[in-house]
C-alpha cells in the first residue's frame, strides 16, 4: 500500500489512478465472459467492476475516482467505438460508486465489516441504493438513442441494476477482507478450511447442474462457512457459487434448463442475491457477537484485576487502551490510506 505522503505526489497519484483503472478494466473483462440477453440488450449477471470501484474508494479515498472513469472508458472502448453519449455511461459508472462510498462514510461504515450495521449499510446503501444511478443512466441512454425500445426499459433496467449490485455484494467484501488481512489461519483451522473447500467444490456443481433444481443445498455450506470462518469463508463460498451458477445459467443447463431468457435472469439474480445477502449479513452478525463476547470477557478480566489490587491495598493498574477509545474517529477506525 502506498503511503499517504507518497500518493500526494503527482507521480504517486498517477500510479494509483492507473492501478485503479487497470483493476477496473480487468474486472470488466472477467464480467463480460458471461452474458445474458434481455429484451435484445446484453447484460452481465454479475458486474465485478462496481465492486472494485467501491472497494478502491473505501480504501484509497474519493480521490481515486479518475481511475474508475478511465477504467470504464477503456471497458467501453473494448466493446464499441464510443461517441459523445459515452460521457453519460462514464458519468453513471463513476457517480454510482462515489455515491456508495459517500453514503457508507456518512453511515460510519467500517471496512472490517465487524458489525451488523456495516453489512446492512453495504447492502442497502451501496449495493441496492447507489447502483440505481448507473442502471438508470445506462438504460435511459439506450432508450433515448433508440438502441432499446421504451417498453423494454424496466426488464433491462432490472437486470443492469441487479448485476451492478451483485458486484458490490460479492466483490467489495472480498477486496476489503484482503486489504484488512493481518495473519493467516492457525494450522488446525486449515484442516477444516480444506475440508470446507473440498465439500463446496463437490456440492456446488452438483446443486447447480442437477436437473432437480437443488440450489438450496448451498445454504448449509454458507452457514458452515459463516459460523467457522466468518466473512472470509462465507464470501468465498458465495463467490464460488455465483460463478458456477452464472456459467450454468448462461449455458442454459442444470437448474436453468428449459427456461426463457427472462426466467433465467430472474432465477439467477434472485438466487445470487439471496445467497450473497445470507452470507454477508449472517457473517456480520456472528462477527459482532464474537466481538461483543470478547469485550465483555476483557472487561470482566480488568474488573477482577482492579478488585484484586484494591483488596491488597494497592493502586489499580492503568487501563490499557482499546479500540473503543478512539474518540477522534466517530466510526471507530483509522482513516483509509489516501482519504482526503
Amino acid at each position: 500500500m502506498v503511503g499517504i505522503e507518497e500518493l500526494r505526489r503527482p507521480g504517486g497519484y498517477a500510479v494509483q489512478t492507473l492501478a485503479v483503472a487497470a483493476c477496473y478494466y480487468t474486472a470488466a473483462r472477467l464480467g463480460l465472459l458471461r452474458e445474458l440477453t434481455v429484451e435484445g440488450a446484453t447484460v452481465t449477471p454479475i458486474w465485478p467492476p462496481t465492486g472494485v470501484a467501491v472497494a478502491a474508494l473505501l480504501i484509497l479515498g474519493l480521490g481515486c475516482w479518475p481511475g474508475i472513469t478511465l477504467g470504464a472508458f477503456f471497458s467501453v472502448l473494448s466493446l464499441t467505438t464510443p461517441g459523445a453519449d459515452v460521457l453519460v455511461i462514464l458519468f453513471g459508472n463513476t457517480a454510482a460508486p462515489v455515491c456508495a462510498a459517500l453514503l457508507l462514510r456518512r453511515a460510519g461504515f467500517r471496512t472490517g465489516l465487524s458489525r451488523l450495521r456495516d453489512g446492512l449499510a453495504l447492502v442497502f446503501l451501496a449495493a441496492l441504493g447507489a447502483m440505481l444511478i448507473s442502471a438508470t443512466f445506462g438504460v435511459g441512454l439506450l432508450v433515448l438513442n433508440g438502441s432499446l425500445p421504451g417498453h423494454s426499459f424496466w426488464p433491462v433496467w432490472l437486470a443492469w441494476w441487479v448485476g451492478d449490485a451483485m458486484g458490490v455484494l460479492i466483490v467489495t467484501p472480498l477486496l476489503l477482507l484482503l486489504h484488512d488481512a493481518r495473519r493467516p489461519l492457525p494450522l488446525g483451522r486449515w484442516k477444516e478450511a480444506t475440508a470446507l473447500a473440498v465439500v463446496a467444490c463437490a456440492v456446488v456443481p452438483f446443486a447447480v447442474y442437477s436437473s432437480l433444481s437443488m440450489l438450496f443445498l448451498v445454504y448449509p455450506l454458507i452457514i458452515w462457512a459463516a459460523l467457522r470462518f466468518q466473512l472470509v469463508g462465507s464470501v468465498l463460498c458465495a463467490l464460488l457459487t455465483s460463478v458456477v451458477a452464472t456459467v450454468a445459467a448462461t449455458d442454459g443447463v442444470g437448474a436453468f434448463a428449459e427456461l426463457s431468457r427472462i426466467e433465467v435472469m430472474l432465477k439467477l439474480q434472485a438466487f445470487n442475491g439471496a445467497m450473497a445477502l445470507t452470507a454477508l449479513l449472517l457473517s456480520a452478525v456472528i462477527t459482532e457477537q464474537r466481538n461483543t463476547r470478547r469485550s465483555v470477557e476483557r472487561a470482566c478480566q480488568e474488573l477482577a484485576e482492579v478488585l484484586e489490587h484494591l483488596t491488597a491495598g494497592e493502586a489499580p493498574p492503568p487501563r490499557p487502551p482499546s479500540d473503543a477509545d478512539d474518540a477522534g474517529n466517530p466510526d471507530g477506525r483509522s482513516r483509509p490510506t489516501g482519504a482526503p
